[in-house]
């Protein structure tokens, strides 16, 4: 397909990159004069930078194919993943982020480490970081492989060393501050190649009634009926926001941004203009995936965004700037991951067992451990390969094998007084090993190494079905050993500390402390009313 690119798409391409570089080694002669200001950007961050690099370190490779795969398959349906994000986005903004932002901490298992004890922290930064290889390093780099296979015939693994090394360079040595930075020119242009794709698209395709008459009527349905494998109603109403929870509110990933911002309004703000943001891929990512499947009706898949890309449907120079939006989504998430899990390493497993280190230690340590998640990751790759499930799908399918457990410590830990450590520690333990057993038996039946009639109705069971019962089952081990430690007796003064001082799980004082700004924020709330709207629209006008 490399004949469908004219000089000035690749000369686009190659502008975007040196433009990316030349934003991300600016911040990095800045400096980082302590290990804040690597891992946190000083703490300086506005609330259009954070919103803008929530939404950009979100959608990569995996969304542009994965979502828009799905659409070409199945519809619209997948596309309640995304609007679901716009729901707990708001959670986040209004009821967590405060908390999250007073009480003072770098990383969401230090949080936990307060609430409970080190145990936990540690546990839950060593399993964050293995999240983050199987669940967004692999699939991103293998799904930014693949487009580039099928657009250039790039060997997958020589894209993805080119893409980890064009990202680890600005990331590696600017940390926080260069990441962020680099991630709102491209969050920007990833929403306007996107856009832009999707515009051509409908114009090929006769507008929005053309597309309708190109396709089956059940493309346009958010709701499948509850026996579904991948959509059923019941899991998108119950399931999916469980995983949403996990992925929005107690991901280092996604709240480090929050972590960053000047001020509590900047986070709630920024946080909210995230959530406005995410109601697009339903247009600009989803969508393209109709349009694909109406113009080439024996398309796979997951080819559909690569194809759309290689087709006559966009003129030349505007696919240069679509496959630049594409390279940007893949280059901003991939430097997040890179620099969360440096973040996790550093200050949840070497900084507690070097108390007295310098800040110049701890800034080196960052960098060396972005340098091994970056090996990992490359090595890891080739374990996608083995998912031949759509891949956004595919994400969801091994996020809701893990994410319940760490939802259920996180809201019993936000939310009670009484929950103990020992009764989260159990939780997360058990809970894992039951989702993480889950994901056994789909290999054994999909590789037919078993027969064995239970196993094989076992993984017949929908992953959203399942993360609601390991949701359950979570809160129930949770619930039984703090009530037999008899939890609710013990002296709460340690657990429920003022917002002023560290950390709160009272909301009342929260809420009581922010009238003036529930006054003075009145935008905040009309931009979260309105998004509700928007949503119940959509799901009017789709049902």
């Amino acid at each position: 397909m490399l004949n469908s690119f004219t000089t000035l798409d690749i000369t686009i391409i190659f502008l975007y990159l040196i433009i990316t570089l030349g934003i991300g080694f600016f911040y990095a002669r800045q400096g980082n004069k302590n290990s804040k200001e690597y891992f946190l950007a000083g703490k300086n961050i506005g609330w259009f930078a954070v919103g803008i690099s929530i939404f950009a370190t979100n959608i990569s490779s995996e969304h542009f194919i994965g979502l828009a795969g799905s659409g070409a398959q199945r519809g619209l349906a997948v596309a309640q993943f995304e609007l679901m994000a716009v729901f707990i986005l708001i959670l986040l903004a209004w009821f967590l982020t405060p908390i999250y932002f007073k009480s003072g901490v770098t990383t969401l298992p230090e949080f936990l480490g307060k609430r409970f004890d080190q145990k936990i922290r540690k546990f839950f930064a060593i399993f964050s970081i293995i999240i983050y290889i199987f669940t967004k390093i692999s699939v991103t780099l293998f799904a930014g492989g693949l487009i580039f296979y099928k657009l250039f015939g790039l060997n997958i693994y020589s894209s993805a060393i080119m893409i980890v090394l064009l990202t680890g360079l600005y990331t590696l040595i600017g940390g926080a501050k260069s990441v962020i930075k680099t991630s709102v020119f491209q969050g920007i242009l990833l929403i306007l190649g996107a856009v832009l794709l999707t515009v051509f698209g409908m114009i090929e395709v006769g507008g929005f009634s053309g597309l309708q008459s190109k396709l089956p009527h059940d493309y346009f349905n958010m709701f499948k009926h509850i026996s579904d494998p991948e959509f059923p109603w019941t899991g998108i109403i119950f399931g999916a926001p469980i995983l949403a929870f996990w992925y929005w509110c107690t991901d280092q990933y996604i709240v480090q941004k929050i972590l960053s911002a000047k001020s509590m309004e900047d986070a709630r703000l920024g946080t909210l203009f995230a959530a406005a943001i995410k109601i697009t891929p339903v247009f600009i990512l989803v969508l393209p995936g109709l349009i694909a499947a109406a113009i080439f009706p024996n398309i796979i898949g997951d080819n559909a965004y690569a194809l759309l890309i290689a087709s006559d449907v966009i003129p030349s120079g505007i696919k240069g700037l679509v496959l630049a939006g594409l390279l940007a989504a893949i280059m901003s998430s991939l430097s997040n991951i890179f620099s969360v899990a440096a973040t996790l390493f550093t200050n949840d497993l070497y900084k507690p067992k070097r108390i007295n280190a310098s800040e110049d230690e701890l800034v080196l340590v960052g960098r060396l451990s972005t340098l091994v998640m970056i090996l990992l990751a490359i090595l890891c790759v080739p374990l996608v390969k083995m998912i031949d499930n759509g891949l956004y799908i595919y994400l969801q399918v091994l996020q809701a094998y893990v994410s319940p457990p760490i939802a259920a410590v996180f809201v019993f830990g936000l939310f009670t007084k009484w929950a103990t450590s020992k009764s989260v520690f159990w939780s997360l333990l058990i809970g894992e090993a039951l989702g993480l057993s889950r994901l056994v038996m789909d290999m054994l039946v999909k590789w037919e190494i078993t027969n064995n009639s239970i196993l094989i109705y076992l993984s017949q069971i929908n992953f959203l079905h399942q993360a609601i019962g390991l949701f359950f089952i979570s809160s129930f081990i949770i619930i039984v050993i703090s009530l037999r430690e008899k939890a609710v007796t013990v002296d709460v003064s340690r657990y429920v500390i003022s917002l002023k001082q560290d950390i709160t799980y009272s909301f009342q004082e929260d809420i009581g402390s922010s009238n003036a700004i529930f006054h003075k924020s009145k935008i905040n709330f009309i931009i979260s009313g309105f998004l509700m709207i928007v949503i119940i629209g959509l799901w009017s006008l789709w049902y």
